[in-house]
């Protein structure tokens, strides 16, 4: 069968015929394969992003006709599971199985409501950019091979062009905005950013500049279509609504904490942290303003605001944050060895400028290779300021991501957050591959954070960064409060900014910038809260099993052993 080339591609894959395996563990395993390959099959910039190089010539296909052949699969593959006796699995498979069935589910749910391809031009950025990006990235393969394949995804871009115009109805007028400028992002990228791979087949760069050209010209005309058609009939709702952003925020978190505990944590939550971080800034304020009066220390929020505001002058800007990064980023893989309290891989890590056509979601992003991949390298990137934004706007963002904050912020992309957490997760074995395609994000962010506050526990960059790490916790649990509200709500822009700035501490740079991203990402920005609730319930539970005797490398390193599941896995798989 066809799927078996994922298996000789793999090499991650472990023996299917051992001594302990059941009729049901086969039973899985072809099951899971199956819908595995039908799945890379259908979307192979996911799959190029795996590491699975099969279909690096081709591109998604938008059509009705596709999208049903999807739903048959999907449907097919639910049913097939669900004739599986789960209780005779062993090994890996007994969470798989889990696992998969929420993947499907998941999928379902996308397919037959949410229905992004017709409300969402956002969705075409991964075939209209991010699929050639792929290929001149990494260098897993001869130039000419990669070169080939990007031609055929450039010839391929017209074909998805139609599709999306086909497609889009009345989007919320945010997302045609963003994907306008990501538009022109893409065709910077066609233009000017495939030199890199293309200039080490100096043959081929020529004969391949007219298709460059005429893919720019066909993006082009897309921009001016989004602008000129689509833009005008951006009249949707960007909230996704009560019951949408429920069954979403299920399948996002795959937690048991139910939305409204989520909200009712994070209130809760809010307050002790606001209490923890006045605590430390106290010192500070009687330091910087020495003839202070009773009063005023005892003002909480004034305390506060005026020490973030004083660290905040000093900071980077665009020019000078990609090498700050760098800089930190070695800083903290010395701190992380020295501390010793988990594994330090010693792969490659890049920390770079964010492309054009991928800004506007967030400052930064870790961008690891996948679990197929061969010595794919880790890209942290960074995105500088839009150019429209006033200089007075500018000043305020590198004010929220001042040199104090981006010590924590390179803990949580680099690290020790995603860029280790992601090495090894790639390093798990498992008889398919569905663990290693169907991460969870909440366990992924949840470490980012919990690993920020252990360094700050460790001592890193000292009590300012210790401060920036509970001001980002403060934002952590903000945005899973303006996330339910805007999505299950009615949250106004006002409302948003002035939870941000008053209750979070953030500068209006930022505020904005996330009130942005927080219309166009329902249900992820609650990802990093409740997976920091469950890393931390998971240390716990483990400290007191073990008691004096708990050893913080042991514990992270075994936790980090199981791939990227989530957390309620893992807490199930470490006996917890």
């Amino acid at each position: 069968m066809k799927f078996f080339a994922l298996l000789s591609l793999a090499g991650i894959f472990l023996t299917l015929a051992t001594a302990h395996a059941t009729p049901e563990d086969k039973q899985f395993e072809t099951t899971a394969k199956s819908y595995i390959e039908q799945y890379v099959q259908r979307n192979p910039e996911e799959a190029t992003s795996l590491g699975d190089h099969r279909f690096d010539a081709h591109l998604t296909d938008y059509s009705p006709d596709a999208f049903a052949k999807a739903r048959a699969a999907a449907r097919e593959a639910r049913e097939q599971l669900g004739q599986i006796d789960r209780t005779k699995l062993t090994g890996s498979n007994k969470v798989d199985a889990q696992i998969l069935e929420d993947a499907i589910d998941y999928e379902l749910f996308q397919l037959e409501e949410l229905k992004d391809w017709e409300s969402n031009p956002l969705v075409y950025n991964e075939s209209l950019a991010n699929s050639l990006y792929l290929l001149v990235a990494r260098d897993f393969a001869p130039a000419k091979e990669r070169i080939a394949n990007l031609r055929a995804r450039l010839e391929a871009i017209p074909a998805v062009i139609v599709q999306a115009k086909a497609n889009l109805q009345s989007p919320p007028e945010i997302d045609t905005q963003v994907a306008i400028d990501q538009t022109q992002g893409a065709i910077s990228l066609v233009r000017d950013g495939l030199a890199p791979l293309l200039e080490q087949a100096p043959e081929l760069k020529e004969e391949i500049a007219p298709l460059q050209e005429k893919t720019a010209a066909a993006l082009a005309n897309y921009k001016t279509w989004l602008e000129k058609d689509l833009l005008p009939r951006s009249t949707g709702d960007f909230r996704l609504g009560a019951e949408k952003f429920r069954k979403k925020l299920h399948f996002a978190l795959a937690s048991d904490i139910p939305m409204e505990e989520v909200m009712t944590r994070a209130q809760a939550d809010l307050k002790a942290t606001q209490a923890a971080i006045y605590e430390t800034a106290l010192p500070f304020y009687k330091k910087y303003f020495p003839n202070a009066d009773e009063a005023t220390l005892a003002d909480k929020q004034k305390v506060t605001a005026a020490v973030l505001d004083h660290l905040a002058n000093r900071h980077p800007d665009n020019d000078t944050i990609v090498d700050y990064s760098k800089k930190v980023a070695g800083e903290a893989t010395a701190f992380v060895r020295q501390k010793n309290f988990v594994s330090v891989p010693d792969e490659p890590l890049d920390v770079i400028v964010m492309p054009e056509f991928k800004r506007g979601a967030g400052i930064a992003y870790c961008d690891s290779p996948g679990p197929l991949e061969k010595n794919g390298k880790t890209f942290f990137a960074i995105e500088p300021t839009p150019n429209d934004w006033s200089e007075a706007r500018k000043e305020s963002f590198f004010q929220e991501y001042n040199n104090y904050m981006v010590h924590d912020l390179v803990v949580h992309e680099a690290m020790p957050g995603h860029y280790l957490q992601l090495v090894h997760s790639n390093q798990f074995k498992a008889p398919t591959l569905v663990r290693a395609m169907f991460q969870s994000g909440s366990m992924i962010e949840g470490w980012a954070v919990y690993m920020e506050q252990m360094m700050a526990e460790q001592g890193f960059g000292g009590p300012e960064v210790k401060i920036e790490q509970l001001k980002m916790r403060l934002r952590v649990i903000v945005n899973a409060i303006i996330d339910q509200s805007i999505h299950a709500g009615k949250m106004t822009e006002k409302e948003a900014i002035d939870l941000m700035e008053k209750e979070g501490f953030q500068q209006e740079g930022e505020a904005v910038a996330k009130w942005k991203r927080a219309r166009i990402s329902s249900a992820q920005l609650s990802t990093y809260f409740v997976g920091i609730s469950e890393w931390l319930d998971l240390r716990t539970r483990a400290q007191a099993k073990t008691g004096k005797d708990f050893d913080a490398k042991k514990f992270n390193d075994e936790a980090l052993s199981y791939g990227s599941p989530p957390v309620k896995y893992i807490r199930e798989l470490m006996g917890l």
